[in-house]
């Protein structure tokens, strides 16, 4: 960020925030909006559904679902799942990950209108044994989405992505498709494939050209793989059932993902708020929407403050680029020595000169929704002002996992 924008935006969002105490986190309302218009012209006509995980709050997800282009959710827990359908956020929620929370099965089981609108995730018959053990053999239908493996496997031992889903062939997919199937008390209705190395990792990152090349060449060849493979395996699952929806993709890979002729919706989260492990990629460049502040409470010496609280690395590999980055006042730095830490954060670099005690840092945080897992709620600004605070699932007393 150029200094004169970072000046511009640090006064907004120092004037907004003036009467409030920090640690507190804002979204950029019009940033929000405008990466919101950006996710949409990517996926070129394909209906987004929103990974709920990458924004835990909900009046952002309503925000999101207001808008054309969008269109149910994609949850990351039954529980979280069961929650948004209850309060009206969705009638169409897909769980993105497999369950084994017996608690919220009873009460998806107990619940006509969240049967209806509810879809699990399932990659292994065994998934579909403990719905019956929690459930008993007679019980109601329950919507089943199936998982394919969407890595990339170029020769014998490789591995190129993430491990998820042991699906992969359409052999594979039609003999889970089959178990679903021939169980009464389950409907199969959909099929996700989630290609992680394509859509999350970023292809034009500073400063290593030649990672960034090798990273772009696997992703065209893995991307040929998948649409391939994909499509062999939608082919054949709809000689035995009628899918409602093929989804696929992610932040990073929409507009390629869209091109798929298999894929009937894309997934996307992330890109709403812009967090910085997506600054590094080629077809989009989202504006950071989600921010937090931190207060000044030392000055160690002439060219270092120091600011409270401050530990909220990023899930993932432990790697520097999932800590949070100092970005308002522009020219501040973790230090190598401690980084971001648990109860107080040094910062170095010539801009620690003008601060004092009491002035906020503002910083942006390596992922989206984990954000929301720190603070109880977000003021939305627009402009200078805040023009209202709602709660993030923390503040509305909800801890999904």
């Amino acid at each position: 960020m150029r200094a004169v924008t970072a000046d511009r935006f640090r006064a907004r969002y120092d004037a907004a925030t003036a009467a409030l105490d920090p640690p507190l986190a804002i979204v950029d309302r019009s940033a929000f909006d405008a990466n919101a218009e950006q996710l949409r012209a990517r996926a070129r006509g394909r209906p987004i559904r929103v990974a709920s995980k990458s924004v835990r709050c909900v009046a952002l997800l309503r925000r999101a679902l207001a808008r054309p282009g969008f269109s149910g959710l994609l949850c990351y827990s039954l529980a979280e799942a069961l929650y948004l359908v209850g309060a009206g956020v969705t009638a169409d929620a897909v769980v993105g990950y497999p369950t084994a929370d017996r608690a919220a099965l009873r009460a998806l089981a107990g619940d006509d209108a969240a049967r209806a609108a509810v879809t699990i995730m399932v990659d292994d018959p065994a998934q579909l044994d403990l719905v019956t053990a929690a459930l008993g053999p007679r019980h109601p239908v329950i919507r089943v989405c199936l998982e394919l493996d969407a890595s990339w496997r170029p020769a014998a031992g490789v591995h190129v992505g993430v491990r998820r889903s042991p699906v992969r062939t359409p052999r594979q997919a039609v003999a889970l498709a089959g178990e679903v199937l021939r169980r009464p008390g389950f409907a199969l209705v959909g099929l996700m494939a989630y290609e992680a190395q394509i859509a999350g990792l970023g292809d034009a990152t500073r400063g290593r050209p030649v990672r960034a090349a090798a990273l772009r060449w696997m992703q065209r060849r893995s991307m040929a793989e998948l649409s391939d493979r994909r499509a062999a395996v939608v082919e054949a699952l709809r000689r035995l059932a009628e899918l409602e929806f093929v989804n696929g993709g992610g932040t990073g890979s929409l507009e390629r993902t869209a091109e798929d002729g298999s894929v009937t919706e894309l997934a996307a989260g992330s890109g709403l708020l812009g967090p910085t492990l997506f600054d590094g990629y080629r077809a989009f460049q989202p504006r950071p929407a989600a921010l937090f502040a931190l207060p000044v409470v030392r000055r160690p010496a002439r060219d270092v403050v120091t600011v409270f609280g401050g530990g909220y690395p990023a899930s993932g590999i432990a790697d520097p680029d999932r800590l949070p980055v100092p970005v308002l006042p522009a020219g501040l730095r973790l230090t190598g020595t401690e980084g971001a830490g648990e109860v107080q954060t040094p910062l170095v670099g010539r801009a620690a000169r003008d601060l004092r005690v009491g002035d906020r840092v503002w910083f942006r945080h390596a992922k989206a929704g984990e954000l929301a897992e720190r603070f109880p709620e977000f003021y939305l600004v627009d402009g200078d002002r805040v023009v209202e605070t709602v709660p993030t699932y923390r503040g509305a007393s909800h801890c999904f996992g």
